[in-house]
């Protein structure tokens, strides 16, 4: 079966994999270590755009972690203010995008945090963790990673 065309070339995608394997168990295993929760669903999405587009704006530092904390405070304020239905849904992802676009912290998979928040009814701890603590160590952790074994220039811009 041939390659497609535009298909990462054989190392840098399996030194991605390992990059977001890597992050994804050091997260887990620290989240276990001191019962506290550091994942969340959004960051297996955030992974990919981190370890296999480090160049994209999208895997910038602050998208990453503006992003995040952005979107899951909307969720968590809609939730708040307005309770969780099929219209308070829509209205937090559509506030959510909205914001990013304004405040050029566009990171898709922080798109699905309002979702993540209501749906699992969160309180306002969720911003700190797993949000907060679990932005900010898979930026470390990325940062480390490229640095260190990718050898790809990241980030591109920290603001």
């Amino acid at each position: 079966m041939k390659r497609p065309a535009n298909a990462a070339p054989y190392p840098l995608a399996l030194i991605a994999g390992l990059g977001a394997a890597t992050c994804i168990t050091l997260l887990s295993g620290l989240g276990r270590l001191n019962d506290a929760l550091w994942l969340m669903a959004p960051f297996g999405a955030t992974m990919v755009i981190l370890f296999g587009l480090p160049a994209s704006p999208l895997a910038q530092p602050r998208n990453i972690v503006c992003g995040h904390l952005l979107t899951t405070g909307v969720g968590l304020l809609v939730a708040t203010a307005l309770g969780v239905n099929a219209w308070t849904l829509g209205l937090a992802v559509g506030l959510a995008v909205t914001l990013m676009l304004l405040t050029d912290t566009t990171h898709p998979p922080a798109g699905a945090n309002p979702l993540v928040v209501m749906l699992t009814g969160q309180d306002w701890h969720f911003l700190i963790s797993p949000v907060a603590i679990g932005t900010l160590a898979i930026v470390a952790f990325g940062l480390a990673y490229h640095r260190l074994l990718s050898r790809q220039p990241y980030p591109q811009r920290w603001l």
